[in-house]
Order: C-alpha cells, then structure tokens, then sequence
C-alpha cells in the first residue's frame, strides 16, 4: 500500500488550507493509500515545530526527513507556495527534490499584498495542483505547468438546527442575521459585511477569529457598529448557515472562497465581493447578489426565490461535488507513478 505524506504549515484547523487538506487525505484514502500528516502546528500524526508559520527557526533538518520518509508521494499543502516561514518552505522544496510530490497551490505569492513575486519551487519530479484557473494561468506564465483541481463539498451534507441554534443566540423568530463565515483579515473584509448588516437591520455573525494581527481593528468596527453583533463560532458550520438568513463574503481577495460553495450547499442566498475567483466560479451558473449593495439583498428578503437557491445547489452538485474528487486525484497519482 503506496503512503501519502501530507505536509502545510498547520493542519486540523479552521482555515481553508486545513478543511481542503482533510478532504484530500479522506480521497486519498479512498485511493488505497496510506495518510500521513505533518505540520508545524495542530492535531497531526507528525509535529515538526519548525515548519509553523512564523517559526523564528526552520525545521530541524533529521526530524523532516524522518517525518517524510515513509512517503511514496508527499503531498505539499501551500507550504512551498507562500513565503510565510521561507525556511521551512526550503527545506521542504529540497527534501522533495527528485522524488514524487503534489504541490498543492492554494494561494500563490503574487496574490497577496507585500510577500512579493517569488514562483514556487519546481522540479521535474513534481506535478503542480492550483484550486482556480487563474493561478494555473499565471503559473503557466511563469513557466510552471499545473492542473486545476476545485474544492470539493460535500453536497448531500444534513442541514443544521435552524431554531436551536438561534435560540442559543438569543434571536427571534422575525430577527435577521447574516453570517461570515470567514475569519478576520484584512481581505476579508468585514467593515462591508456590518454595513449591509447595518442597511438592512440584520445581527452580524462572524465566526472565525482575528489573526494576522487584524484584532485590534476588528475591535474597532465592533464597537462602532451600528447591529448587534456576534464573535465566534456556536455549534457547527452546518448549524450557523442554517440559522442564517443571507451568507456574507465580501472579500477583496480569495484563492477559492468555500463560503460561496457552502452558501449553495446550504442553500442560502449569498452575497459576494468582486474578487477575480468569485466571477471564475460564478460563470459555472450560480446566482449570487453583490456585497457592495444592500438593495439587492433587501429585495430577496422581501421575496425570496427558492428555485434560485435549488438551481445554485444543483451547480454545486454537478461541479464541485466531494464525492469526485477521488477520480480527479487518480490521473495525478498515476502521472507519478502511483497506481490507486
């Protein structure tokens, strides 16, 4: 049985990176392979510290190697594509070198304000993996061939406790409340997602917490908000879009954007930033409402269409649907040599 060794920064969390790396390590299981995961920091089978973001040394050179090793093909989760801890993503690249590995792209260094312009490392041993067209394009440019691999959901997940779940927070039946389901970053933009709160009289969820040094300024808007709002996570993700009457995600900027697909998974009316990956996604035939506007979003709320929702649902089904990805995985394990 080949062995996969799946390797980030961190895993087992709530960020994208570890959500889209636990739904690659179920379909690589699927595949017959043995899973092995290794980070800097989380619930992992191996902990190499040196590999976290932030980290102010590398990892200790014998301890990586020990902790890939076993690996038949390693399994690179955004490490080697942001220079968040350059260290570490160097000596990965090199204990890599010239053996079988995916170099899964969530986000490349471009993409990102102030971490520059560096392409990730490459070797003709490797197959890069990017989650949206757009990074394969500007790979592509930079002389890297890549395949495009979406993030997958699963589209037949049971829907939350609607009434629980708002009884815990305090709502009534006829009070509105709008949920991001992201944490808070800069580019995440919440000061948009409290004023279409604002606008439309709604309570404002936001259920991850403030990194990146964002908690000071997060603070801020609270306390100048003009809704009543609400900071961290109740129950599940399933539970806060089912108590939920509109999903907010006006980012400036995301390499995917999982509450889009959640959103119609769901089924729930989601508005949205312009991002480049949001119109990506959006061409596939979802109906989603601007961000930027609150007047669209009132009009829903006013007559809301169920058909839309279904129709966004079956978009979802149809592209993005979990139970495909072991299929999409299986040509790039076989490019490598790794027969599922």
């Amino acid at each position: 049985m080949p062995t996969a060794v799946v390797v980030s920064f961190r895993l087992g969390g709530t960020d994208g990176v570890s959500i889209e790396s636990a739904k690659w390590c179920r379909a690589l299981a699927q595949l017959g392979l043995r899973v092995r995961t290794v980070a800097g920091e989380g619930p992992v089978d191996t902990e190499v510290p040196g590999l976290a973001i932030g980290a102010e040394d590398g990892p200790d050179p014998e301890a990586l190697r020990r902790a890939l090793d076993p690996a038949d093909v390693v399994v690179v989760e955004n490490l080697c594509s942001l220079p968040l801890n350059r260290a570490a993503a160097e000596q990965v690249a090199a204990a890599c070198r010239g053996r079988p590995a995916i170099l899964h792209h969530h986000d490349l260094a471009w993409q990102r304000p102030g971490l520059g312009a560096q392409p990730p490392p490459d070797d003709p041993a490797w197959r890069h993996v990017t989650i949206n067209q757009l990074s394969q394009r500007q790979l592509a440019e930079r002389g890297i061939e890549a395949v495009t691999i979406y993030n997958r959901f699963d589209t037949a997940a049971r829907p939350g406790r609607r009434d629980a779940t708002r009884a815990a927070l305090g709502l009534g039946r006829d009070d509105l409340l709008f949920v991001q389901p992201t944490r808070a970053l800069p580019r995440k933009n919440v000061g948009a997602s409290l004023a279409l709160a604002e606008a439309l009289g709604a309570t404002f969820w936001l259920l991850g917490p403030a990194e990146d040094g964002y908690g000071p300024e997060l603070s801020a808007l609270v306390a100048r908000s003009r809704c009543p709002v609400i900071l961290g996570r109740r129950g599940t993700a399933a539970d806060a879009y089912a108590a939920s009457d509109a999903v907010l995600l006006p980012s400036t900027w995301e390499g995917f954007g999982n509450p889009a697909l959640e959103s119609a998974v769901h089924r729930r009316p989601l508005a949205i930033g312009d991002y480049p990956v949001a119109r990506e996604l959006a061409a596939f035939g979802f109906s989603w409402l601007p961000a930027d506007d609150p007047g669209p979003l009132a009009d829903w709320l006013d007559r809301p269409d169920p058909a839309v929702l279904e129709r966004n649902w079956r978009v979802a089904d149809t592209h993005f649907s979990l139970r495909d990805l072991p299929a999409q995985l299986a040509p790039v394990l076989e490019s490598l040599g790794i027969r599922p």
